[in-house]
């Protein structure tokens, strides 16, 4: 049998990971959890970067928040002020996947700018009441529990953010054109 950490060694392993080609499973055993999460990590940026600013609290923020795979603690804490509820000053945990959409998205966007924030983390209060004015919030919206952000991009046309967002198949698109922003999010890929 094959010593599976003798071959990620020599780096053959690892060049078998990055080609994602697939080895017997008989070679690694039950280690194939393993194996799925050294790939991952292998294909992770090496640095997560995103840069925000609010339009209703006029503050901004630009923060790596991933090196190599492991959050920045303090780099989510600036996040989470930033994209907090404005209306109450609630701040939560926002989902880190949300924030590697958006790092993702920024990429394939190919632009280097801040993400302008309409809505980020929303208090139950706050969408209950936003939700009595317009039949466009969501009651059980997933900007309740930090898994969805309404943004724009400087320099980007709306629909271009949109369809971009779209093709990724990360999640929620939401379109907006009146209000003029786009909402995406980590739920189930759906699109309005």
């Amino acid at each position: 049998m094959i010593d599976r950490r003798k071959l990620l060694r020599t780096g053959t392993g690892a060049g078998l990971l990055a080609t994602g080609l697939a080895l017997p499973i008989q070679v690694f055993g039950e280690d194939l959890e393993e194996l799925r999460l050294a790939r991952a990590a292998m294909l992770e940026p090496a640095l997560r970067k995103l840069a925000f600013y609010n339009l209703h609290t006029d503050e901004s923020t630009d923060v790596v928040y991933k090196e190599r795979g492991q959050i920045i603690p303090g780099a989510l804490d600036e996040v989470n002020h930033i994209l907090r509820d404005f209306r109450t000053n609630e701040i939560i945990q926002i989902d880190v996947s949300l924030l590697d959409l958006l790092d993702d998205l920024k990429n394939k966007l190919e632009v280097n700018v801040p993400f302008n924030v309409i809505s980020g983390y929303r208090s139950p209060q706050t969408n209950a009441a936003l939700a009595a004015r317009s039949d466009g919030v969501a009651r059980g919206s997933l900007h309740m529990q930090g898994k969805a952000i309404d943004i724009r991009v400087p320099g980007v046309a709306l629909t271009h953010l949109r369809n971009v967002a779209k093709d990724m198949r990360k999640g929620g698109v939401g379109f907006y054109a009146r209000s003029d922003f786009v909402h995406v999010d980590t739920g189930r890929v759906r699109y309005w």
